[in-house]
């Protein structure tokens, strides 16, 4: 073929080839072998999406919905391309209706923004999970035009068996990538979705198309802010707050373990490393780790992602800017960030091990300065009134004769006692 991002050249038979691509589909799976050949009549892009979806996607599974209701709502109408979406209509509105079709709007990570079109094409693409708030990256759906479109950043044709999961090869679908004119940052795609006619030099050029006028549009209007922050406050408190521009959002307890151990893992955490990090050795069924995480990404909606589970933006915890003044050796800046234990109820592994880190970290730093004023601060806290250790370094810090020195002399008697230690 002289365009290897079309799906059938010119005089190809739509029945003979479908059935050559589902032989070579069901070979493909049959062997086991990701990475050896595929034969028969499959292209090079639909091969490497194929070995790409085998590592992550069951090819009888449907795509997982990740957005409904009023998160969807606040998601998809703060996006971008909401502002292009009256020009997708304006283009491709028509065709998807007039066709039998579907016109689709995806973001940068392949969920649906928008599916629009024939009432009777919606209905049977209901039932394969092609609706708003489903994802459709090729790592949770397999091989289909948005998600080929959005990982190779290229427009794209699907046909009939080329798609990887099974339950979507009676669909073909044409989809091209949308990059933000200002940045070049990928921000979704756009897709034409229906039967086999589709399969032809038309709806290619027509979604192109349709991706270059929302790309010029995007040109015209003004150049977007930053991004709201992302804060985590977790110190001191059971009930970690997570702030997204004006949205300010109170976690439960093992929500707050969640994100606090997400953002002490900034590249993601696999199902089987969050549930130790949360549950140690305890024997867990996986089905209630996977209900608490449907249940914050109900609240978080696309900041978590997942496989791995990760944070999709960078989030700027109270207890990541800690360990910085601990890393410079700053122990008053320390000491002002310290507002408290990590999650100090949480008895999760991962949580616990971070906590301890965080507070010898700061100990250890105010013992090696020996600075009185910063360790009386410490050991007035509510933290610090059991700290044998940093009393111990307030007794010696303090000149003879000081009256701090006599009540940290007591104190450490005290403790001395509690701890059953040999008196001083």
């Amino acid at each position: 073929m002289t365009n290897p991002w079309l799906a059938l050249e010119s005089g190809a038979d739509a029945t003979e080839r479908t059935g050559e691509l589902r032989r070579a589909h069901e070979r493909f799976l049959s062997a086991g072998a990701i990475d050896g050949p595929i034969d028969g009549p499959v292209r090079a892009v639909v091969a490497d999406s194929w070995r790409r979806s085998a590592r992550a996607v069951d090819p009888d599974a449907l795509a997982p919905l990740e957005l409904t209701d009023a998160g969807l709502e606040e998601y998809r109408g703060a996006h971008p391309l909401a502002k292009v979406l009256p020009l997708f209509r304006d283009l491709l509105g028509g065709i998807a209706d007039d066709g039998r079709h579907l016109l689709a709007v995806c973001d940068a990570a392949g969920r649906l923004l928008w599916v629009e079109g024939h009432r009777g094409a919606r209905a049977r693409a209901e039932r394969m999970n092609f609706v708003a708030g489903a994802r459709w990256d090729e790592s949770h759906a397999g091989t289909n035009a948005p998600g080929v479109a959005i990982t190779v950043g290229h427009p794209v044709q699907i046909f009939a068996a080329e798609h990887f999961a099974v339950p979507v090869q009676p669909w073909t679908c044409a989809a091209a990538p949308v990059h933000d004119p200002h940045t070049g940052r990928l921000l979704g795609a756009v897709d034409v979705t229906g039967g086999d006619n589709l399969a032809s030099p038309y709806s290619l050029a027509l979604v192109q198309a349709a991706a270059r006028a929302a790309e010029a549009h995007l040109a015209t209007l003004p150049v977007p802010g930053p991004a709201s922050a992302v804060t985590l406050t977790a110190l001191g408190r059971d009930d970690a707050v997570l702030t997204e521009g004006p949205r300010r959002m109170r976690l439960g307890p093992r929500h707050s373990e969640i994100v606090v151990l997400l953002a002490c893992h900034p590249g993601g955490l696999s199902s089987d490393q969050l549930s130790a990090e949360l549950y140690g050795d305890r024997m867990l069924n996986p089905v209630t780790l996977r209900a608490e995480l449907s249940r914050l990404r109900h609240r978080l909606g696309p900041l978590l992602d997942s496989r791995p589970y990760r944070l999709r933006v960078p989030v700027r915890a109270d207890f990541q800017v800690l360990a910085e003044h601990l890393a410079a050796a700053n122990p008053d800046a320390a000491l002002r960030a310290y507002r408290g234990p990590l999650l100090p109820g949480s008895d999760a592994p991962g949580v616990v091990w971070q906590r301890r880190l965080l507070d010898d970290g700061v100990r250890d730093l105010l013992v090696a300065r020996r600075d009185p004023a910063l360790l009386e601060r410490w050991t007035r806290a509510p933290w610090g009134r059991d700290d044998i250790v940093a009393w111990q370094a307030l007794l010696a810090a303090l000149p003879a004769g000081s009256p701090a020195r006599a009540r940290a002399g007591r104190r450490v008697r005290d403790l001395d006692a509690e701890y059953g230690l040999p008196s001083r």
